[in-house]
């Protein structure tokens, strides 16, 4: 005969994995958000290829694709957002506040961000580097040609102690002009009072291709001097919005593994393959798991697009970036983009 001990530790093991494969209760996040009707979604104040007003005022951009993607997967229209526009110093404040639902604003997962900062972080939906800009009259080929250089750089970012770990390592002096305001930065940076710019290459490319009459006047030296894995932010303790959010990322991926795009969706949605069944909905289960409608990743995909569509509009071969996809191509084409199963 067993114990009275043994008989609760025997059952406690025995009904573990039953509360363990339940499904995640909504949290207030969540909740708020479906309760609202919309996302309230922060982005960067104005950054070209990632998130920015058009000319009628429309917040376009790869960033702005996550937002519409979550809004597309909870109430089936990818409109239903309202953009927060913010500062590097505001951004995180913004999010651990709850002013906003979700940041989407060029930011780069870091342990301290991930631990002391209260935040979970969504699949990285750009992989950047840190960079140089310079002047082409300069005739700079290298980054570590700046000994004694003035850099311009943001305050409040990882930007900041990347540039001084960079310049310690390779032993060169350095003189930092630290302003707050992007559109001041970059003013210093063109006027001449700095000899370089550094910021994520993505960045300098958007600001080279919309803040210059002439691009080919500026370099982007070839160095990247970090890892910027940059991704949405939430906060943590939501585990139902964080999985909802993580999903409609990575729906976009499969999207593009498997040749979906938002021209062709409504025919793939007779196609014989199990798993673009599943991720379209014709085979229930994941809007269940996810508690949104069936045809979540049907929306993100006819509204949004697949990942490769949002990148080549935004920052691609389609704008004026122009940037290669590199490391963010699928994981097929030698890239980092992979999307796990969605079933």
């Amino acid at each position: 005969m067993i114990s009275k001990l043994q008989a609760a530790a025997l059952a406690a093991v025995v009904t573990l994995p039953l509360a363990l494969s339940g499904p995640a209760q909504a949290g207030a996040t969540f909740d708020g958000v479906k309760a609202k009707g919309y996302v309230q979604c922060g982005v960067n104040l104005g950054l070209y290829g990632f998130s920015a007003p058009d000319d009628k005022g429309k917040w376009t951009g790869l960033d702005v694709d996550v937002c519409r993607a979550v809004a597309a997967a909870m109430f089936g229209d990818a409109e239903k957002v309202k953009y927060t526009p913010l500062s590097a110093q505001q951004r995180l404040p913004a999010l651990q506040s709850g002013e906003i639902d979700l940041l989407a604003r060029n930011t780069t997962r870091t342990l301290s961000r991930d631990t002391a900062n209260g935040l979970n972080f969504a699949p990285t939906n750009y992989y950047d580097g840190q960079g140089f800009m310079v002047s082409a009259k300069l005739g700079l080929k290298s980054a570590k040609q700046l000994n004694g250089a003035t850099v311009c750089v943001l305050p409040g970012t990882t930007t900041e102690q990347n540039v001084a770990d960079f310049f310690r390592a390779n032993k060169m002096n350095f003189k930092p002009v630290v302003i707050e305001k992007n559109e001041e930065l970059h003013k210093a940076f063109f006027s001449g009072r700095c000899d370089a710019l550094t910021s994520d290459a993505s960045q300098l490319a958007a600001i080279r291709a919309a803040e210059t009459q002439n691009p080919n006047d500026f370099l982007i030296l070839p160095e990247l001097i970090s890892k910027e894995p940059l991704s949405p932010a939430l906060r943590q303790g939501d585990e139902e919005w964080a999985n909802l959010v993580t999903w409609a990322f990575y729906a976009m991926v499969q999207a593009e593994e498997k040749g979906i795009t938002s021209e062709n969706v409504d025919a793939s949605m007779t196609s014989p393959d199990p798993d673009v069944k599943r991720l379209l909905g014709v085979t229930a289960g994941n809007g269940k798991a996810l508690n949104v409608e069936e045809n979540w990743a049907y929306a993100i995909v006819k509204q949004v697009g697949n990942y490769g569509q949002s990148y080549e509009r935004n920052v691609g071969a389609g704008s004026k970036l122009k940037m290669p996809r590199g490391q963010n191509a699928l994981h097929t084409e030698g890239g980092l983009m992979y999307a796990p199963p969605l079933k």
